[in-house]
C-alpha cells in the first residue's frame, strides 16, 4: 500500500515542463493627428527555459484585449489612445501596450507600456511612452516615436523588437517592428507597433506583428491592430471622424508534452488544442479563467 501511495504522489508532483508565449494587449491609436499605439508586451520561453509546473495544479490565465482609440469631438481630440490590457499565464505577465498621443497639449505624449504610445504634439511636440514597463530581462518591447519637428506628422508605436519611428517631414511615423515565434508550429510574427498618422504626407505602415496603419488627411482612415497579435492601432488625423483605431487583442500559446491533457476548469477561455509530434499545443485566444493538466 505505502508503495502505491508513494507512486500516486510522484505522479501528482512530478514536474510539467511547458513553454509559453503570452502577448499583451496593443495600444490604441491617437486621435486627430494621432500617434501609433504602442504593441502589448511580449514574452516567450522560445529560445530560453521553459516554466516547470506541477500536473493537477490550476495555473490563471489572461489574454489582454487591445486599447481603444483616441476620442475627437467637433474636429478636436478629447482623449489620447488607451493602453491595452495585459496577458497572464502562471507566473508570467506581459504588459499592456502604450496608447498613442493626439494632437493637444493636454493629449500629446504617448504612454508607457509593453511598448510605448508614439507621440503627437501641438505648440511642441510630445514625448513618446517607453517600453519594457515590467523592467523584464530580456525586454517586453521598445518606445515609441516622436515629431522631430512640427510639420503635420505623428510618431510611430513601438515594437517587440525595435522602437517607434520619428516623424520625417510630414510624414508620420512607421510603427516598431515585431518579433517572429514558431511556438504554434508555423511562424509568426507578433506585437507591432501602430503607424502614426500623416496630414499631408505618407501615413506611418504598421510594424510587422500585427500593428495598424496610420490614417492620412481627409481621405485615408487608419487602421486597427490585428486580433490576437498585440498589435498596436494606427493613429488618425481628420478620417472617420478623427477617432483613433483600436489596438489588436493578445495571445496565449503553451507547448507541452503530448502524454498531458489540458483543461480549463471553471470555463472562461476560449482555447484549442493541435498536437505536433511529440508535443501538444494549445491556443488561448480569449477569456480569464485556469487551466489544468492531467
Amino acid at each position: 500500500m505505502l508503495n502505491v501511495i508513494t507512486s500516486i504522489l510522484a505522479e501528482l508532483t512530478s514536474p510539467l515542463l511547458v513553454d509559453y508565449l503570452v502577448v499583451a494587449g496593443g495600444g490604441g491609436g491617437g486621435s486627430q493627428r494621432g500617434a501609433g499605439g504602442g504593441a502589448g508586451g511580449y514574452r516567450t520561453s522560445i529560445g530560453g527555459s521553459p516554466l516547470t509546473l506541477i500536473k493537477s495544479t490550476n495555473y490563471t490565465v489572461t489574454v489582454g484585449g487591445g486599447g481603444a482609440g483616441g476620442t475627437a469631438s467637433g474636429g478636436n481630440a478629447t482623449s489620447k489612445g488607451s493602453s491595452g490590457s495585459n496577458s497572464v499565464f502562471s507566473t508570467i505577465t506581459s504588459s499592456g501596450g502604450g496608447g498613442g498621443g493626439s494632437y493637444g497639449d493636454s493629449y500629446k505624449n504617448g504612454i508607457n507600456g509593453g511598448s510605448g504610445g508614439g507621440g503627437s504634439y501641438q505648440s511642441t511636440a510630445g514625448t513618446a511612452g517607453s517600453g519594457n514597463s515590467g523592467g523584464y530581462s530580456p525586454v517586453e518591447g521598445y518606445a515609441g516615436g516622436v515629431v522631430v519637428a512640427i510639420s503635420g506628422g505623428s510618431g510611430g508605436g513601438g515594437g517587440s523588437s525595435a522602437v517607434g519611428n520619428n516623424t520625417s517631414g510630414g510624414n508620420g511615423g512607421n510603427g516598431g517592428a515585431g518579433t517572429a515565434n514558431s511556438i504554434s508550429g508555423s511562424t509568426v510574427t507578433y506585437a507591432g507597433g501602430g503607424g502614426g498618422s500623416s496630414d499631408s504626407g505618407t501615413q506611418g505602415s504598421g510594424g510587422t506583428g500585427g500593428g495598424g496603419s496610420g490614417g492620412k488627411g481627409n481621405t485615408i482612415s487608419s487602421t486597427a491592430g490585428t486580433v490576437n497579435t498585440g498589435g498596436g492601432g494606427g493613429g488618425q488625423l481628420d478620417a472617420g471622424g478623427g477617432v483613433g483605431s483600436s489596438g489588436g487583442s493578445g495571445i496565449v500559446i503553451l507547448k507541452y508534452p503530448n502524454t498531458y491533457t489540458i483543461s480549463n476548469p471553471g470555463g472562461g477561455l476560449t482555447l484549442s488544442t493541435t498536437t505536433s509530434g511529440s508535443d501538444k499545443i494549445t491556443t488561448i485566444t480569449a477569456g480569464t479563467g485556469n487551466v489544468s493538466w492531467a
